[in-house]
């Protein structure tokens, strides 16, 4: 299955998603942060990314702008508690905002665990270049 970073500085997502992915036999690493998730992504190889876009010190839009800058192609899946559909005097969308900026997908907080696990199936099968193995680890 694939290698998964997970992005987020809520512990209870972190293990939520990280539960839900490793049932599916997925292989997932966590950050509680933007920077310490471009420090493992830099270090390792990921076939996915998910990436919280409202973080401490470095947000997810800024993680996402350097990680892009690394690898073009990668399928990230941005995730916010914010309101996925704002009123004329809310906060702007984030969630579209993002997928606008190069993320894959989104996913409003709280998702059930089916839609995730598609969102993932999702995106790992448009990266999956023509003959070619996903899986093994090559870009």
């Amino acid at each position: 299955m694939a290698n998964i970073l997970i992005v987020d500085d809520d512990p209870a997502v972190q293990i939520t998603i990280r539960l839900i992915l490793e049932r599916a036999g997925h292989h997932v690493t966590v950050a509680g942060d933007g920077r310490k998730g471009l420090a493992l992504f830099e270090a390792a190889r990921f076939e996915l990314l998910f990436l919280d876009i409202f973080m401490p010190g470095m947000d997810g839009l800024e993680t996402m702008r350097h990680i892009r800058a690394l690898a073009p192609a990668i399928p990230i899946i941005v995730i916010s508690g914010q309101s996925i559909t704002p009123d004329a005097y809310a906060e702007p969308d984030f969630l579209k905002m993002a997928t606008k900026l190069g993320a894959v997908a989104s996913l409003q907080k709280p998702f059930r665990p089916g839609a995730l696990l598609a969102a993932v199936e999702g995106c790992l099968k448009a990266g999956e270049p023509e003959g070619s193995d996903v899986r093994s680890g090559h870009r």
